[in-house]
């Protein structure tokens, strides 16, 4: 049985016995998610072994052994923080905006209700007037509560390691494909979740966006992520999530207005930044070739120019013109000139 199993299991149980008079072995056993169900025996193990761990206790109640943590072990004992630090706790509830429908978000919302309870007598107003001069944006974001089912289905395929069956639409290509997937990893980045893993269709690791999951089934089939598959080195080349493509080293050029907002921002980790004698700003990066970089020049507006490389300044080029040309019929011109241009050897 695979160590996860075992751990998560018991976690279940743990969760099981914060309840109020706590519970029999068979109560626990029917307590377990369908997919780690097990014989009462292994849940009597369970509980010896965390008894180890945790100050967890027998009781007989009406002829019946129920078990039981001791009291006021499911609540955490306080923690000394001040006032303002549990006040900055309350704040980090608009952060955790984009993870709504989550359980994630569920535990994190439980924690700052606790937070905000345990505020002294009338800090609640005082939290509420520094609301009114201080809060978090938090940016383009996609929410999960009609995905929740999915999201639980993906975390217990990873902690069991098993392949997962699902229709999926690829935006790029609008098409839905039913593929073969060995989850290794939930990943949030850019407002939005993504399973990582081995796809069976393109015979490599792929990034799939949980909301374009149409349908989802876990398979019985074992699966393992390799020894040596990180999943921090995967996604490093990415500029916001794509990745994938081969990296390569990209050079912009920020004029002096734009350059006073964007030369103190993190890009990417690879990035080197130096200013010019003129005061406008180079950026140098080395990034996985992939579309998003397009858009991420072209959201500097005229600001900034491509120095290297030459594809992706004909590429920023042919995607300008064609914006230009949605926009205004009269740039159709433009864009026969760039096929032309293009065209050429």
């Amino acid at each position: 049985m695979p160590r996860n199993d075992q751990v998560t299991r018991q976690w279940f149980l743990l969760q099981a016995l914060e309840k109020p008079g706590g519970a029999t072995i068979e109560e626990l056993t029917q307590s377990l998610p369908p997919d780690y169900a097990c014989h009462s025996r292994t849940v009597r193990r369970d509980l010896e072994a965390l008894e180890a761990r945790f100050p967890i206790y027998t009781d007989r109640v009406d002829g019946q052994i129920r078990w039981k943590l001791v009291e006021g072990f499911s609540r955490v004992p306080a923690v000394q923080f001040s006032a303002t630090e549990l006040m900055a706790l309350v704040f980090t509830r608009d952060l955790a905006r984009p993870l709504e429908g989550t359980p994630i978000k569920e535990s994190i919302d439980s924690a700052l209700v606790k937070a905000a309870g345990a505020l002294p007598a009338g800090a609640e107003e005082f939290v509420q007037g520094l609301q009114g001069w201080f809060s978090a944006g938090i940016g383009p974001h996609k929410t999960y509560r009609e995905h929740r089912e999915k999201i639980d289905q993906l975390a217990r395929a990873i902690t069991k390691h098993r392949t997962v069956e699902m229709r999926y639409y690829t935006a790029s290509r609008d098409k839905t494909t039913r593929r073969k997937v060995d989850p290794y990893h939930i990943w949030y980045a850019a407002g939005a979740l993504y399973l990582i893993g081995y796809c069976h269709l393109r015979s490599d690791v792929r990034m799939f966006a949980i909301d374009r999951i149409v349908t989802l089934t876990v398979t019985n089939l074992p699966c393992q992520m390799p020894l040596g598959f990180n999943v921090g080195e995967y996604v490093k080349d990415a500029l916001t999530v794509m990745c994938g493509g081969p990296q390569i080293e990209v050079v912009l050029r920020f004029d002096r207005k734009t350059t006073a907002w964007a030369k103190n921002r993190i890009w990417h980790p690879s990035q080197k930044a130096t200013i010019g004698e003129d005061g406008c700003l180079t950026l140098m990066l080395r990034v996985a070739d992939t579309p998003e970089l397009i858009g991420w020049v072209l959201s500097f507006g005229p600001g900034a120019s491509v120095v290297r490389p030459d594809v992706l300044r004909r590429q920023v080029i042919t995607s300008a013109a064609q914006i230009a040309n949605q926009n205004d019929p009269r740039c159709h011109a433009m864009m026969r000139q760039l096929r032309t241009t293009e065209s050429r050897p």
